[in-house]
């Protein structure tokens, strides 16, 4: 996951900039216009529109491009995100960590709790919980008798987890896992059989990403959801000048995903990029 809201100090800059200029210039108009229209779209031939119309090339057009997601426009997102207070005070608490850019932020927290309650899960696998927080927001959208089987490597990160479990709670869904993921995950499947749960969630170490997305195809049910997160790993993916083995992975994990027939998939721009598998 990412670290929330630390988007550069010139994005507001570059958006003050513009908006002075559109106040600072009057409306135009008249076959002038019609004529810088034209220039304009004779110029296109290799490219497409502007960035505030879209973006791309003539040949694979951008039609809705991008949002520049700015801090001030962040704001304005986790305004208007449901973040139970438990969260807010865990997420403070985890500020102060170290790791603290591995939990996922708000948004993503409640775009997964949306998918809890859209399939009526019931069942939950999560690989890599860290302090806890996709775990509780995950948690709070299942039912009574739901359970989330959180899975770990560190003892510190679940003496934080189980604090708020508690506050939320939700301690009495929580079956805990601690030791390596790809263990817990054969032990999982040799104890309760294949497609036995409805949601996988993978945001653990990045290099291991497809074994966990192999087992998961075993454990999540035909219908269900493998979720997995860094997807985007900080924009890295697109920059070819990276080489780094954990990004390398990423990238060779995102490409293999793409191809695989045994899923639906689709990666949503949201936290640090998270890719959402139904499988068939």
């Amino acid at each position: 996951t990412r670290l929330c809201a630390r988007v550069p100090s010139q994005s507001l800059a570059r958006a003050a900039r513009r908006q002075g200029s559109r106040l600072a210039s009057p409306p135009r108009s008249g076959p002038a216009v019609v004529r810088a229209h034209r220039s304009r779209a004779a110029s296109h031939v290799s490219r497409a529109a502007a960035s505030t119309d879209g973006g791309g090339t003539a040949d694979d057009p951008w039609n809705k491009g991008p949002i520049d997601l700015d801090a001030r426009l962040y704001s304005y997102l986790l305004g208007t995100t449901r973040e139970p207070e438990v969260l807010r005070q865990l997420r403070v608490e985890t500020s102060t960590l170290r790791g603290s850019q591995m939990q996922v932020p708000p948004e993503q927290g409640q775009l997964m709790a949306l998918l809890i309650e859209l399939m009526g899960a019931k069942r939950v696998i999560e690989v890599g919980t860290y302090t806890g927080y996709s775990s509780i927001a995950m948690a709070l959208a299942l039912p009574s008798d739901g359970v989330l089987v959180a899975c770990d490597t560190s003892e510190q990160s679940f003496e934080v987890a189980r604090r708020y479990w508690k506050l939320a709670g939700v301690e009495s869904k929580m079956e805990e896992r601690l030791g390596d993921g790809k263990a817990t995950l054969d032990a999982l499947l040799a104890r309760d059989g294949p497609g036995h749960y409805d949601v996988g969630f993978v945001d653990a170490d990045k290099r291991g990403y497809w074994e966990y997305y192999e087992k998961l195809l075993k454990l999540v049910r035909p219908g269900g959801l493998i979720a997995v997160d860094n997807v985007l790993w900080y924009g890295k993916v697109a920059d070819p000048e990276v080489t780094d083995k954990q990004t390398e992975a990423i990238r060779e994990f995102n490409a293999r995903v793409a191809r695989d027939e045994r899923v639906t998939q689709q990666i949503v721009p949201v936290g640090d990029g998270l890719t959402l598998c139904r499988v068939r």
